[in-house]
């Protein structure tokens, strides 16, 4: 297994899908209440680092959404290279939406071969709050503009996207604890 690979996590997981985030409660009480290892393996669905699943799990109460998501950027904001990797290795690929022509599964593929070569991870975009019909185009961009950049640029970069995302995901979590 490569260096930059997690394995698998014991039970089902799933990463949420990613869409716009959904309208969270004022208080995520069901979130802080519930027992520390079930929100830790939740939140490792939003960023596969376990080390910012924990800090973040281990700060709870959080009075509100905007708190909780506060602490998930500051988390972010201080992974070290290894966290970093451990997320990326725990992303997956962006998956082309249904009924599309085989030249853009092509095209996608060799451009995420492309980036992971060049990298040594898969490539992360966040794609929250864009049209279903706008995300090939808008990866397929990505990629090729950041192919360009030097390996510690990109971190930076991929360290963003990975930032956004988990922000989306957690607010779909939280949503889905206090349905």
């Amino acid at each position: 297994m490569p260096a930059h690979r997690l394995p698998r996590l014991p039970g089902p997981v799933a990463l949420p899908e990613q869409k716009g985030a959904a309208p969270s409660p004022a208080r995520p009480e069901r979130f802080n209440a519930a027992p520390a290892g079930a929100v830790e393996h939740a939140l490792l669905t939003c960023c596969r680092s376990v080390r910012w699943a924990r800090r973040l799990t281990e700060h709870r109460p959080y009075p509100d959404l905007g708190a909780l998501l506060a602490a998930a950027d500051e988390a972010a904001y201080d992974l070290t290279p290894a966290d970093l990797a451990e997320a990326l290795a725990g992303e997956s690929l962006t998956a082309l939406p249904e009924g599309a022509p085989s030249a853009a599964h092509t095209a996608l593929g060799a451009a995420h071969a492309a980036y992971e070569s060049r990298f040594g991870h898969i490539f992360v975009i966040c794609l929250d709050d864009l049209a279903p019909d706008e995300a090939l185009d808008r990866v397929l961009a990505g990629i090729r503009s950041r192919l360009a950049n030097d390996h510690e640029e990109e971190r930076v970069l991929a360290a963003e996207e990975l930032r956004r995302l988990a922000r989306g995901r957690i607010a779909r979590l939280v949503h889905m604890f206090e349905e």
